[in-house]
């Protein structure tokens, strides 16, 4: 005889808690510093403190309209009219409570029950179980280290007539790649060959370190009506906390992926909305985040590099990935990634926990460098002296 909680959906029936969160519970447990999961450890910029403080003092607290205030949506539409040429309009924009409430909406608005999607290992471990959810088939197509390419012909040859539509992280979390112009343009010419949705989440878009523009698959020749872009304000100044994240997409679409959204957090906080508002606004707040996390990121690379790590080369996010095999290290991801953490005192995320499948690496380590520069340093210091010990 089964018990209640074993008849809850087999989807989450014994799945695990997320790596991010398994890894920062025992970095809490053990003392130890956190680079698993992706987060700074300053506060928000002060302006943005300061419109939310403002906010908060003078504006409503009650429900704010279920897409979004009209201040942010807007704001949202000018931020990437300037940054990436996009011509978009308010009504491109529903605002949601995060970007992985984005996904979650948008898998549920685009997927039926045997729908096949396309998934690109690794992969942020929220869409496969969220694709299941809305009885969907997650088809994975590997990309492999250490340059992490998108294959035309391995994605053509994962299409069939059930596909529905493909997920794009890019850039790309875990490995900081980013997509070349010749692999967003193939990718944009297989989804209009097949009638394919693309839901891009596109929240390291701002955070990118090769000196060049982001470029939305939305933005591709026939693109437009058939591009859901995510965005998130976590991931452009450092506020992981406001959970609060956007969905772009052609009006007629948005407007069907209002109604998913509606019925998961319907909104979101109206005083971080209008803070954000004016932050996007001005072009100076995002970049002199993007400058420091440049800073932070070359103290952990040039230390774990001087300290005789294989590092993987990357452009983007808050990660930097170390290649344990190259670096002459015979513990795999997992178990380096467990041991560290208590004999280390330094927690990272092993990559294979984002991989869903057989074949996939084993050896390579996901690190976060948006911190402290002591603290990156203190970090490295610790895991060159221990891996002295293995």
């Amino acid at each position: 005889m089964t018990t209640p909680a074993q008849r809850l959906s087999p989807v989450y029936t014994g799945m695990p808690v997320t790596i991010f969160e398994h890894m920062s519970g025992l970095a809490r447990e053990q003392g130890a510093i956190n680079l698993g999961q992706g987060f700074p450890d300053d506060a928000p910029p002060p302006e943005l403190v300061e419109a939310v403080v403002r906010a908060t003092r003078e504006r409503s607290h009650q429900y704010p309209p279920m897409a979004g205030l009209a201040e942010l949506r807007d704001a949202v539409a000018g931020f990437y009219a300037r940054a990436q040429g996009l011509p978009l309009a308010r009504d491109n924009v529903i605002v949601t409570s995060g970007a992985t409430e984005a996904v979650a909406a948008a898998i549920l608005a685009v997927v039926s029950p045997g729908d096949e999607v396309i998934l690109f290992a690794p992969a942020y471990d929220a869409y496969a179980p969220l694709v299941r959810r809305a009885g969907g088939i997650p088809v994975f197509v590997p990309l492999r280290p250490p340059h992490w390419r998108y294959s035309r012909d391995a994605i053509a040859a994962a299409i069939t007539p059930r596909t529905r539509a493909l997920v794009l992280n890019d850039p790309l979390n875990p490995t900081g790649t980013v997509a070349s112009d010749a692999e967003l343009a193939a990718l944009a010419e297989l989804c209009v060959a097949h009638d394919l949705i693309a839901i891009c989440d596109e929240v390291w878009e701002n955070v990118r370190f090769d000196g060049k523009p982001h470029r939305s698959l939305l933005a591709l020749p026939g693109m437009a009506e058939r591009t859901i872009k995510i965005g998130s304000a976590g991931k452009i100044f450092g506020a992981t906390g406001w959970k609060v994240g956007w969905m772009v997409a052609a009006p007629a679409m948005a407007t069907v992926l209002g109604r998913a959204h509606q019925f998961l957090t319907f909104t979101t906080p109206p005083m971080l909305q209008w803070a954000l508002a004016e932050a996007l606004a001005d072009p100076a707040i995002a970049a002199g985040r993007q400058a420091s996390w440049g800073a932070s990121r070359a103290v952990l690379i040039d230390g774990l590099r001087r300290e005789g790590f294989v590092v993987l080369d990357n452009a983007a996010t808050w990660f930097a990935c170390i290649d344990l095999a190259a670096s002459g290290i015979a513990l795999d991801d997992r178990a380096f990634s467990e041991r560290a953490v208590r004999e280390a005192g330094v927690a990272s995320i092993p990559l294979s926990a984002l991989w869903e499948g057989p074949g996939g690496p084993t050896s390579i380590l996901r690190l976060c460098h948006c911190k402290p520069a002591a603290m990156l340093e203190e970090a490295v210091l610790r895991l060159a002296r221990w891996r002295e010990s293995l």
